[in-house]
């Protein structure tokens, strides 16, 4: 990514012009946008890149080379303000006189008859460009394919020359144009794309409506689970959504809520310290997030380490509630965040999203009581079933929140439903209460909670969201109301559904608890126990109900923000709940 660290708003970098040739919508992500993300295809081309990024060896003025220049020099910067480019050049060579670029893949050189792909050629012909225009000779490049060690000449024709100035310019207008391009069509590049999981090309055509990215849609009824908020859904494309992202994260959450315990840095190793003595270690390469409970120290270094390889560290109390968050700088797309902020100021927009938001939550409400629910009156489904039409009706945030309301006091009075009943229930449980909680459900909803609210606190912020700016949740100082309004749809199925299980399997009880006054708290057993339930629940397969394919519930917190950023950015026309069947 070399290249696009020297990008400023008037110079293209000859490595974002080849993934123009590529893909515009790939280019648009990573030159506008500033998406980024790693696959084994570019840590591969990294690797192969170690030497030569290493900047070595003299590159002469123009005036100083001669029929008997020898030069071998690495990592060259060359920039033209007039052609509007700018290159790192992984090796220049000398011959007679000329000076020749020589770009380096990690690929074989493919059996064509140009010798190389058109984005490769097209790139390394920039490379020249640029040369010609700070007064070198420069009449052709190498392209080496380190697979097969192959080098490959490219000769700057006037065809090519041409070919290179007009995709240059091309470039230049869809960067300044503020439209990102559709999505490739059910097309071979993207499965080895390392943006396709920010991208979501099959995703994006499919919510379009088809191949041309209509907007036709079909009526269905409630209560279909797969329905959307309005009664539509995208119509079938006839084809099926491919899963281009990995079903699950490999790598883990570290919870530490140890008190006094510190986290420290050993080489690439992150320790988890008591009194000074290791008693937990886990590598870097494998961490997803920390989140640390109470007075849990962490060094400078460690901090550092986990900050550049965008890490989040989660400061929690020690009861569970989210007080900070430690990241990277904030996401390089200032675009999407400029689309939020315009957003939350249309109640019509903030309408439309909200009622999507307290759909799916009611509906997901009455899916988790209709499974589970035992001796259950049917009346309340059918009350359920009644509000969320209700929402669909509904014309001001007020009387939302009002349904919302109704919803939850129906669901909670019926929660008992669904504790087994063979033996007797180890508690009881009249309603939801909290702040704080007075009994021990209450304690578990409580947490199970704020575990939640973290997850999409880390799912916003890695998709470039302000957290803070929600539609539904209106803002309020400290309040990260996006991520409250994306985690409504997921508490029955993520947070009630733990509570639910640990109960009913046994794994809590009331040992697991202590009173203080009114309120009631788990033990740091009981977090514990707890916290395992929640993480296996995350890393649970479940079937996407629009796009058919099995993901964690961890990688469909990601899928939703990033499909919320798509409905901001007018990609695809409505948002639509995670609802499962």
């Amino acid at each position: 990514m070399k290249d696009n660290l020297l990008a400023t708003p008037d110079l293209i970098p000859a490595r974002m012009l080849n993934e123009y040739v590529y893909c515009p919508r790939l280019f648009y992500l990573e030159y506008v946008q500033r998406e980024w993300a790693e696959n084994v295809d570019v840590l591969e081309g990294r690797f192969v890149h170690r030497r030569v990024d290493r900047p070595g060896g003299p590159a002469p003025v123009p005036a100083e080379i001669t029929a008997e220049s020898k030069i071998h020099a690495r990592s060259v910067e060359v920039g033209c303000p007039e052609l509007g480019a700018v290159a790192v050049i992984d090796l220049l060579e000398s011959d007679d006189g000329q000076v020749v670029p020589v770009d380096y893949k990690r690929g074989a050189a493919p059996d064509l008859p140009e010798g190389a792909w058109e984005p490769e050629r097209i790139q390394v012909c920039l490379q020249g460009l640029l040369l010609r225009a700070n007064g070198y000779r420069s009449g052709y490049g190498i392209i080496y394919y380190a697979a097969d060690k192959t080098r490959v000449q490219v000769d700057f024709t006037p065809a090519l020359v041409a070919r290179t100035k007009q995709l240059l310019a091309a470039a230049r207008a869809l960067a300044v144009s503020g439209a990102i391009p559709p999505p490739l069509v059910n097309s071979n590049k993207c499965p080895r794309c390392s943006l396709v999981g920010i991208c979501l090309p099959d995703e994006i055509n499919f919510l379009r409506g088809d191949d041309k990215a209509s907007e036709a849609t079909v009526a269905t009824t409630l209560p279909s689970a797969t329905e959307a908020p309005g009664g539509v859904l995208p119509a079938p494309t006839g084809r099926e959504v491919r899963r281009l992202v990995p079903a699950r994260d490999d790598n883990k959450a570290v919870y530490v809520q140890g008190q006094g315990y510190a986290l420290g840095l050993n080489g690439t190793v992150l320790e988890i310290r008591d009194k000074g003595q290791a008693v937990d270690a886990v590598r870097l390469v494998e961490i997803s997030q920390v989140n640390l409970f109470g007075n849990v120290q962490i060094s400078a270094q460690a901090l550092r380490a986990l900050v550049n390889r965008e890490v989040p560290v989660l400061h929690l109390s020690y009861g569970g509630w989210l007080q900070a968050v430690t990241t990277a700088p904030p996401h390089k797309n200032i675009e999407l965040r400029r689309q939020q902020f315009q957003a939350a100021g249309d109640p019509d927009f903030c309408l439309r999203l909200a009622k999507a938001f307290v759909s799916g939550k009611i509906r997901n409400s009455r899916l988790l009581l209709r499974r589970n629910g035992r001796r259950l009156d049917p009346e309340v489904l059918s009350q359920l079933a009644a509000l969320r039409n209700a929402v669909e009706r509904c014309e001001e945030l007020s009387s939302l929140l009002g349904i919302e309301g109704n919803a939850a006091r129906e669901y909670f009075r019926h929660f008992s439903a669904m504790f087994k009943p063979e033996n007797e229930p180890p508690f009881d449980f009249t309603g939801r209460n909290r702040r704080p909680p007075k009994d021990p459900v209450n304690a578990l909803l409580s947490f199970a909670y704020s575990l939640l609210v973290k997850e999409m606190m880390v799912a916003v912020i890695g998709v470039g969201f302000d957290p803070h700016l929600g539609f539904y949740h209106q803002p309020r100082y400290g309040r990260p109301a996006l991520a409250l309004d994306l985690m409504e749809e997921f508490r029955p199925l993520v947070a009630d559904s733990v509570v639910i299980t640990v109960i009913n399997n046994g794994e809590i009880g009331p040992s697991d608890f202590i009173q203080r006054g009114e309120a009631v708290a788990l033990t740091p057993r009981g977090r514990k126990t707890f916290i395992e339930a929640f993480e296996r629940r995350l890393d649970q397969l479940v079937m996407h109900p629009v796009f058919n394919y099995q993901v964690s519930y961890r990688r469909i917190f990601e899928i939703q923000a990033r499909l919320l950023a798509r409905t901001l950015m007018g990609e695809i026309p409505r948002y639509i709940p995670f609802v499962t069947r």
